[in-house]
């Protein structure tokens, strides 16, 4: 088995030696990379011809429809921060109503004992204020 892993090995290696050289011997030659310079340079001016054709047309190009996804997509994730910023404020104005009603509960407590201070010491009111809770009122 190791000796057909080995042969196997041995056989990729050049056979991946051999491509690499051939490739590179493809573009030293002076032919090959003219060629390919001049089919790359050939391919931008059909885009160009293309985007000034579909712009005439009034019709978006592959790089519109590119940079309005771009667009949309950086709008979505702003909108997404603020829905997360609304939400966080949500949050903090559900706490404060309800220290608003603690408030207006102590404000109650508070008055009642004002009025309970205020009351004479033999009076029903400053009575039931004195007996422990649980215990019946006189």
């Amino acid at each position: 088995m190791s000796d057909d892993n080995s042969l196997k090995g041995r056989v990729t290696r050049q056979g991946e030696e051999a491509i690499g050289r051939f490739a590179q011997e493809l573009l030293e030659n002076p032919v090959v990379s003219g060629a390919l310079s001049r089919a790359f340079e050939t391919r931008e001016r059909a885009v160009r011809a293309q985007e000034a054709a579909m712009g005439a047309l009034n019709l978006p190009s592959a790089s519109d429809l590119e940079r309005l996804t771009r667009r949309i997509r950086s709008v979505s994730q702003r909108l997404e921060g603020i829905e997360d910023a609304l939400d966080r404020l949500d949050e903090r104005l559900g706490r404060a109503a309800g220290t608003e009603a603690l408030e207006e509960r102590l404000a109650g407590i508070e008055a009642t004992l004002e009025r309970l201070e205020k009351a004479p010491a033999g009076s029903p009111s400053a009575t039931r204020a004195q007996s422990a809770p649980g215990e019946p009122n006189p």
